[in-house]
């Protein structure tokens, strides 16, 4: 393994512990940061001024940060994906729904359709059975007595095997009955399935939100620390001290424009020197280093800054 990758690796390992650490560290909802600067110098004849600065591999920062975007990229690319992929089976489970709805429908129409007939073949039938009694009736008078009891037998028989048909007739339509309403529970519990099962992607989709946000808010963190540090930087490169400001400090506010602008310096109290030479070691920054995304931007816009040289 050539020497290259091995410290590739190692830069890799240390910057995910970094990330883990501050994710668990820092608060969820910064509103203005507390950051105490050190600096240490040697100390210096009377005639001699001290110049902290701190050099910036300008280079590999934004290489790193250029990595950092990929990563991000590739894995919303990836949520982006399964949240389509959610999407479309919800989508499928409601058009296979709807579908079965219209089915049942159809279904109720011919059943209300085969009634309706079943009704008006029973009226007809009674009809002729009316029909056929008239004509009995005619029949007998025609004959008188002697065709009276043959009439009867005749009669007894017909009605015997009306009853027995209509006796058919109502089993079947019972069993036909008993189909229909067992058809309609089995759609009922279909329904109901997928009715859950939507309602199951739809938790997954609100827990997979959740999961983005948390990473969101994750990342805004690491940004923050990163921009931070890059700050605290610039204004080393021009903070000048000396002897006099050994054990004294100074806290200072700076806001930033969305550019890095220094918009505003002012002391909050402190040893006078110290304040001075902050307040003109931001000055000479004139911008410091800002995130372009917008909610990274608004935890460094107003920074509060504690500053005690040490010797």
């Amino acid at each position: 393994m050539s020497i290259s990758v091995l410290k590739s690796i190692i830069l890799h390992l240390g910057l995910a512990g970094f990330l883990y650490i501050t994710a668990n560290l820092q608060p969820s909802t910064p509103k203005v940061m507390e950051v105490t600067l050190n600096v240490n110098t040697p100390v210096i004849d009377e005639n001699e001024h001290a110049v902290s600065a701190v050099t910036v591999d300008q280079q590999q920062v934004n290489k790193k940060i250029a990595e950092l975007r990929n990563k991000e990229a590739a894995k919303k690319r990836a949520e982006e994906k399964r949240i389509r992929e959610l999407e479309k089976r919800a989508n499928t489970a409601r058009n296979q729904r709807e579908a079965e709805s219209r089915r049942i429908k159809k279904l109720e129409r011919e059943r209300k359709a085969k009634e309706k007939e079943t009704a008006q073949a029973q009226a007809q039938a009674k009809k002729a059975r009316a029909i056929e009694q008239k004509e009995r009736e005619k029949a007998k008078q025609a004959e008188k007595q002697k065709l009276a009891a043959e009439t009867a037998a005749k009669n007894a028989a017909a009605k015997r095997k009306a009853e027995e048909d209509a006796l058919k007739k109502a089993e079947q339509a019972r069993k036909k009955a008993e189909a229909e309403r067992k058809q309609r529970e089995a759609a009922a519990e279909k329904k109901r399935q997928q009715a859950l099962q939507e309602q199951m992607l739809q938790d997954q989709l609100a827990k997979e939100q959740a999961a983005r946000n948390k990473i969101r808010q994750q990342q805004v963190v690491s940004e923050v620390d990163k921009y931070k540090a890059l700050i605290m930087a610039r204004i080393q490169q021009n903070l000048l001290i000396d002897e006099k400001m050994k054990n004294k400090q100074c806290r200072v506010n700076i806001r930033l424009g969305f550019n890095g602008l220094v918009t505003q310096v002012k002391s909050l109290g402190g040893d006078k020197l110290v304040c001075e030479a902050a307040l003109r070691a931001v000055r000479m920054a004139d911008t410091l280093p800002v995130s372009k995304d917008r909610d990274v931007f608004n935890e460094l816009k107003n920074i509060n800054l504690t500053i005690k040289p040490q010797f």
